[in-house]
């Protein structure tokens, strides 16, 4: 089996072309066939983590090889105009690379799946949006997308790209600045160690163009709860289907495991795909310590189709 590449997450990533479907030697696709065994004929709900976008040059926070990490949380944004330049300095260089990601062939399989009838939705924890650039429709982005701003006094939204453009015309040549300034480290979610205190301290940032109103990125913080909708549309996918399926998610915070859980005391099989422990593992009828890709890859092309009145279940707005 190819190497799998590393979230390293080195200014640079998002200009690598997404890596190859890694080729799953004798030993691995036995143990995928067996895994497929257990959710072959059953409609599945597939929740998916930061371990899925690896494969296109996104780091994740959590995998082997990772680099610690310390996310602004959302008390900590509010709380300080001073965090929040940080905040908009790091993600502006961020959001530069991260929006030059493609999907990746894993992104590709859940999409497959979809298209065939096997699943009843996907809740990922990404904000990269990768699943539907793939082509996946039914989404529940639990996390947020980083392609949007919301602007925190009148809920006004706006695209990235608009706020993005308006940065760069209030911040001339900061991102120059910035990639001269020595090493820049990307994270998950658009993300970017700045080490330059002057950089920082220099950064003009945008407000809501509508109101005034002080702008955030549309994710959801640490410290942030999921909106109540995004849940409650999750746990209809758990529910409605009849197997779990994780890929690529360490399940460490609980807006991912409490789906895991509730698959698990519905009696419901939950299969894991992650490389390193999750904490889900003790609920999972398997675990598969696999690259994401290659076992996505292989599952959308060798499980069987579905009966035909096993229709998918509609699909709703994010």
């Amino acid at each position: 089996m190819t190497d799998h590449r590393p979230g390293v997450g080195m200014t640079g990533f998002a200009s690598m072309a997404p890596a190859p479907v890694s080729q799953l030697d004798p030993g691995e696709v036995t143990a995928v066939r067996q895994a497929a065994g257990i959710i072959a004929g059953k409609r599945l709900a597939v929740l998916t983590g930061a371990g899925l976008s690896t494969d296109s040059g996104i780091p994740d926070y959590r995998g082997p090889g990772s680099a610690p990490r310390n996310p602004m949380t959302f008390q900590e944004f509010i709380g300080s105009e001073a965090n929040r330049r940080r905040y908009w300095a790091r993600n502006h260089l961020g959001w530069s690379h991260l929006r030059h990601a493609d999907p990746n062939a894993g992104h590709a399989a859940v999409a497959l799946m979809e298209r065939r009838g096997l699943m009843t939705g996907l809740i990922t924890q990404n904000v990269d949006r990768l699943h539907e650039d793939a082509g996946s429709v039914n989404v529940v982005d639990l996390h947020g997308r980083f392609d949007q701003v919301v602007c925190l006094e009148n809920g006004h939204t706006f695209s990235r790209g608009l706020i993005a453009a308006i940065l760069e015309e209030i911040n001339p040549g900061f991102l120059e600045a910035a990639m001269e300034s020595g090493l820049v480290e990307m994270a998950p979610d658009a993300d970017a160690t700045v080490e330059d205190p002057e950089l920082i301290t220099s950064f003009v940032m945008a407000v809501c163009p509508r109101c005034g109103g002080t702008l955030k990125p549309d994710f959801v913080y640490f410290g942030e709860n999921v909106p109540k909708d995004r849940v409650e549309r999750a746990y209809a996918m758990v529910d409605q289907a009849e197997a779990l399926l994780v890929a690529g998610s360490s399940l460490t915070v609980q807006s991912g495991l409490r789906f895991v859980r509730h698959a698990a005391k519905a009696g419901k099989p939950v299969l894991i795909i992650n490389r390193g422990t999750t904490r889900g593992d003790d609920f999972a009828t398997m675990k598969l310590e696999l690259g994401v890709s290659g076992a996505l890859d292989y599952l959308a092309r060798n499980l069987p189709d579905l009966p035909s009145g096993n229709s998918p279940i509609g699909i709703s707005p994010n």
